[in-house]
């Protein structure tokens, strides 16, 4: 049986998305990832599996290195889905600010 993991349970683990961090700006080998963490490597290659097959990530092949990088398609869809929420968010501490201003402006 083949599971597939839920990209939410995935970037739930800080390790994990401190890895998409350092993802952000440039591809790195997987020692290169782990060289950033006080765990074993094997714990990093396993958190490096996890990202890949919730296709967080993308791995490249260079010679006989394997390069990861994020995938901006699936992180798109993750800020797709949590757009809605921020703007809820956004427009209920707009609202606030309004009332505290008229609160203050009448005191």
């Amino acid at each position: 049986m083949n599971l597939r993991r839920d990209v939410f349970q995935a970037i739930a683990d800080p390790t994990r998305r401190a890895i998409l961090l350092l993802l952000a700006s440039q591809s790195l080998t997987a020692g290169a990832i782990a060289s950033n963490f006080d765990t074993a490597r094997p714990t990093v290659s396993r958190h490096l599996a996890i990202l890949t097959e919730c296709e967080l990530l993308k791995q490249e092949q260079a010679g006989r290195e394997v390069h990861y990088h994020l995938n901006p398609d699936k992180m798109k869809e993750i800020a797709e889905f949590i757009e809605p929420f921020r703007k809820m968010w956004d427009d209920r501490f707009n609202a606030l600010e309004s009332i505290m201003k008229n609160y203050q402006s009448k005191k």
